[in-house]
């Protein structure tokens, strides 16, 4: 048995891959997973896979499930429980001088960005925003707000060829909550 937590890519943004919540977590369940819940309307859903299936495989699954049923291509990133808790243990950002929450994100990759997909950002520098990688998740702090920044997903995607999702810290925090309810 294992939580998870998968983060659907543009689901319900901006009047595209329009997906009922209902429908999103009959469709985990048709799937196999228990203890399905969703948070928001944006493709987070936490849930338990009691099967012996590998994270990718996971991902895969839904994938391939939400085009079959929905006919949409929307990537998954799929994170268990300890690996939420180490993206917030690990926020390169929480000693900033007058840090707020608010105005951080972390853009979850699909895979794990390579040494030459790193270096394509290396040199990127858009003050006062600022970003770090760590392993599979792009940190974002925008002390002004995000209204404005250059620096989120869509920007990584191109420049990194990589394929990824945002949160703000929020629903981040709010994820994690979920899974460690009792009876999850």
């Amino acid at each position: 048995m294992q939580k998870l937590i998968a983060l659907l890519r543009g689901v319900n943004m901006t009047g595209h891959n329009k997906i009922k919540m209902t429908d999103l977590s009959s469709l985990f369940t048709s799937l196999g997973f228990t203890e399905v819940q969703t948070y928001i309307q944006s493709g987070n859903v936490v849930f338990v896979n009691r099967g012996k299936k590998q994270s990718h495989e996971v991902e895969e699954l839904i994938e391939e499930a939400i085009h079959k049923k929905f006919g949409y291509d929307v990537p998954a990133m799929v994170r268990t429980g300890d690996e939420v808790s180490s993206v917030i243990s690990s926020n390169p950002f929480c000693n900033e001088k007058d840090f707020d929450p608010e105005k951080l994100a972390v853009i979850f990759l699909h895979e794990e960005p390579t040494a030459e997909q790193i270096e394509k950002v290396r040199d990127v520098d858009y003050p006062p925003d600022k970003f770090r990688i760590i392993g599979r998740e792009i940190f974002i702090y925008c002390p002004n707000g995000f209204g404005r920044t250059r620096l989120y997903t869509n920007f990584f995607e191109n420049r990194m060829k990589v394929t990824g999702t945002a949160r703000n810290w929020k629903t981040i925090n709010a994820l994690l909550l979920l899974l460690n309810e009792p009876g999850n």
